[in-house]
């Protein structure tokens, strides 16, 4: 403890109690705010940021990254659930209020004379018992599209409302199903989330196919394409400086009207070729030809398409020329001199659509895309983000599922579940570390009991009758979340993801551990470090300005500094090189 208060004489310091104490108010605040989103009947939060702008949203994930936490446990917290998050896609919240709910059950014991040490070995005995659990009760399908659906309308219903979910359900689980390639991981960022402020969310649909977020820019050319070839070029159609200065000199005008032409001659023999093979491919049917061009085209080859039937559009975005090969076919070209017809991809529709004033070009009906676009509409910009972040929730649900290869019974059936196993399992745990088993089994009950009481229904009742049909019936029963009385999950169609129940257990466990076992917390006065910020701002720069008008140096600088509080001392220091940058120096005039 002197070591610790060397370092700083004005340290929070909390030992024993007092630090678990601190640990457990944590853990409780943080899942009293997210214990009311958890299900389909959980409640919406409204996120306000200090440019007013709105954000509603339920998914844990989202409102932990937006939260200021300034607590270091509520902050460790955080940052292991939204961990889970970015690894597996889901189980935000049911992992801060797991953590939360171990701590508390922890600190009854703990209060008793329990040493935090043996609640410890009981945790770690009670999660390996329930993995076991886990793997007995996972159940392994073949993932058809039924089962997709079911995998992704649980998650999605936990996000936004049952209407949307089953709307979105079938596009997010379709647009997984058509990027998928046998013998390749599935590969998310094939489909794009293009939104549109426009209708209702309701109206969101899946693209097959690609949208881009402009049109073509000649009037003459055709708005709408059937049956249409797609050219996919990265090449130069207008007029551009060379890239090293050079100059030309010429003596008469003939002459340089003789450059002129040339110049203008290089790209249409470029836009030639591309008309030449647009009239090889579509002489002897009424197929459209479109050519999308990542570079520029300029008005008099954009005129001389036009007079062909050729629909032209340009600068498209590198990604979506990345991702125009994948949807249509065909392959990018860079250059105009080798091409042919296989360098053409297809597309069974193109048409041009204008939303206000800006303009949106739908490629659609493309055979076997490789690369989708979900087209999320909605009538205000936070409903387009609260959709959008839902859509990569059921994503990553429809990936885990195919992945895994196996499902668990979703509605709080395997929390139950494990729950009765690690009952029955402590009495084979030798010493008080059986303690620490109860104390996990009764955690886990947090997620049927908060299931039950965001929906309305008393959750001890609830409880007690999903546990006594679990116990009769030896069925994976979960809580109707419409009636409040006990189903069988499966039954039911409820499925959760097998690994975001592994990597919840797994992680929720590390960190119970190492916040019961913290013996001392202490923590900085940072309120005070930096209370008197601009004071200090103020003083350096005074002393700076002095030190511009005179000969001072800054060893000199420095030892007036140690005349400042000790506790902004490190601080001064620190910023000293930041303000030597910023003021003029006297030699330097």
């Amino acid at each position: 403890m002197a070591a610790i208060k060397a370092l700083n004489s004005r340290a929070e310091v909390a030992r024993a109690q007092a630090a678990l104490a601190v640990n457990i108010s944590a853990a409780r605040g943080l899942q009293d705010v997210l214990r009311t989103n958890l299900g389909p009947k959980g409640t919406m939060k409204m996120l306000v940021s200090g440019a007013g702008d709105i954000k509603l949203t339920k998914d844990g994930n989202v409102l932990l990254h937006e939260m200021q936490i300034q607590h270091p446990t509520a902050s460790l917290i955080a940052k292991v659930a939204t961990a889970q998050d970015d690894v597996i896609g889901d189980g935000t919240t049911s992992n801060v209020l797991i953590i939360g709910e171990l701590l508390k059950q922890a600190d009854l014991y703990i209060s008793e004379g329990l040493h935090p040490r043996i609640i410890a070995e009981g945790f770690e005995a009670a999660k390996i018992k329930a993995l076991e659990v886990l793997e007995q009760v996972k159940v392994k399908k073949e993932m058809k599209r039924e089962m997709l659906l079911a995998v992704a309308r649980t998650s999605l219903r936990t996000k936004v409302h049952a209407d949307l979910a089953d709307v979105l359900t079938e596009a997010v689980v379709d647009s997984v199903l058509t990027i998928r390639r046998p013998g390749y991981p599935i590969d998310l960022f094939m489909v794009e989330i293009m939104e549109m402020k426009h209708k209702s969310e309701t109206d969101t649909k899946l693209i097959r196919g690609l949208i881009l977020d402009h049109g073509a820019r000649h009037p003459d050319m055709k708005k709408r394409v059937e049956d249409a070839f797609i050219l996919i070029c990265n090449v130069s159609l207008e007029y551009e400086k060379t890239e090293v200065s050079s100059g030309f000199f010429y003596k008469t005008a003939e002459d340089k009207e003789k450059l002129v032409k040339a110049e203008r001659k290089f790209i249409e023999d470029r836009v030639q070729k591309i008309i030449d093979l647009k009239d090889k491919v579509c002489a002897q049917s009424n197929k459209g030809f479109v050519v999308i061009n990542q570079k520029g085209i300029d008005p008099f080859s954009l005129d001389a398409l036009a007079r062909h039937g050729i629909v032209a559009l340009r600068r498209a975005k590198r990604r979506n020329m990345e991702r125009l090969s994948l949807a249509c076919g065909g392959m990018a070209v860079n250059s105009l001199e080798d091409l042919n017809v296989d360098c053409l991809g297809h597309a069974g529709l193109v048409y041009e659509y204008m939303l206000g004033e800006e303009k949106f070009t739908f490629i659609e009906d493309c055979v076997n895309p490789r690369s989708v676009t979900l087209l999320v509409k909605g009538p205000n910009k936070h409903t387009l983000t609260q959709i959008k972040d839902a859509i990569r929730d059921g994503l990553r649900a429809v990936k885990n599922a195919i992945e895994d290869g196996c499902v668990v019974p979703g509605a709080g059936a395997v929390e139950v579940a494990i729950a009765a196993a690690l009952v029955r399992y402590k009495h084979s745990v030798k010493g008080r570390a059986l303690l620490g088993v109860q104390a996990f089994a009764d955690a886990l009950l947090i997620i049927p009991k908060v299931l039950a009481q965001n929906s309305g229904y008393d959750l001890q009742e609830t409880l007690v009758k999903v546990q006594a049909e679990h116990s009769e019936s030896r069925q994976l029963v979960g809580i109707d979340l419409n009636s409040g009385e006990p189903m069988v999950a499966a039954d039911a169609g409820v499925w959760d993801n097998y690994c975001v129940k592994k990597q919840l257990l797994h992680s929720c466990k590390l960190k119970k551990i190492s916040a019961s076992e913290l013996s001392e917390f202490c923590q900085w006065l940072r309120r005070k470090y930096w209370g008197e910020w601009w004071r200090l701002f103020y003083e350096m720069l005074c002393y700076r300005l002095l030190m511009t008008r005179t000969n001072i140096k800054d060893s000199e600088l420095k030892s007036d500094l140690e005349d400042l509080d000790s506790e902004y001392e490190d601080l001064a220091l620190f910023i000293l090189p930041m303000f030597s940058l910023l003021c003029i120096h006297k030699n330097d005039r």
